[in-house]
């Protein structure tokens, strides 16, 4: 079992985004995953930027993916979207069916992301047969439902669990955030630069409901599967997702090296959904 990175949620300045890679680079992560999933305004990197941050990454030893943008809306998106898969150095995790189609037709590998809503095993069938290696369950699945999965998944089919951060649940073509500023969606004024780990949504008791980030919703909490690692094992999952955050990622990392390895102090550490 490795460690991944996932693809960067939030949008940080382009100083910020770059020391936070410069620092991953270190990191006893296997693999990396590179771009703006979340919404396209985001463009204080842009792909040439992603793909020489991919280049250092891959010389620093990691398996570099790039990952598309979830929601695709305009002929612009779709261009970007092309020329990531165009270039051909880096494998690329599909967020949504348009991409799982490009990639197919330009007949390369792919990872298929969990916003792909994969519930049963025909479905992973039918992306493996389109061209899918790794798979990432939604965030929802409980253990029994994707024991069921598993059961039938397609011979050489890796999966990859999202095992640390805030959970990805939901996208709209609204953005949130600029909704809380009434400001309009094209004008947002990139408003999403002050919360770099998005803004928290409570109930009218003030107690912590979800997380705004942009046109993503996410969970209050932090997910965190530190304590299931004996389960995960025994589903024969090949790869943990931790989301980066902005605060002591590389503690979370280390943590779970540590609890991989079975160091009893980050081992014994509780499972804590939401903290």
């Amino acid at each position: 079992m490795n460690l991944t990175l996932g693809p960067l949620l939030y949008y940080w300045s382009r100083e910020d985004t770059l020391a936070f890679y410069a620092e991953a680079a270190n990191w006893p992560v296997a693999r990396v995953y590179l771009g703006e999933s979340v919404c396209s305004r985001r463009h204080l990197l842009r792909l040439p930027d992603w793909l020489a941050l991919a280049e250092q990454l891959a010389a620093a030893g990691k398996d570099v993916v790039l990952s598309s943008q979830t929601l695709v809306e305009s002929e612009s998106d779709l261009k970007a979207l092309r020329r990531m898969i165009g270039d051909g150095r880096f494998m690329v995790e599909a967020n949504e069916w348009g991409a799982v189609r490009l990639l197919s037709e330009a007949g390369v590998p792919f990872v298929a992301g969990h916003t792909l809503n994969i519930y049963n095993p025909e479905t992973l069938d039918v992306l493996a047969g389109l061209g899918a290696k790794r798979w990432l369950p939604p965030v929802e699945m409980s253990r029994v439902a994707l024991m069921a999965i598993l059961a039938g998944a397609p011979a050489g089919m890796e999966t990859e669990v999202f095992a640390y951060g805030r959970l990805p649940l939901a996208y709209s073509a609204r953005c949130f955030t600029a909704r809380h500023y009434n400001l309009p969606k094209d004008d947002c004024q990139f408003r999403c630069l002050d919360h770099p780990d998005g803004m928290q949504l409570s109930t009218r008791e003030g107690e912590p409901f979800l997380t705004l980030n942009g046109i993503q919703t996410q969970s209050a909490g932090v997910y965190n599967l530190i304590g299931e690692l004996p389960s995960l094992r025994e589903l024969n999952i090949i790869s943990l997702r931790l989301s980066p955050q902005s605060r002591h990622m590389g503690r979370v990392v280390e943590a779970f090296r540590a609890a991989l390895a079975g160091e009893p102090t980050a081992a014994d550490s509780p499972a804590r959904p939401c903290q």
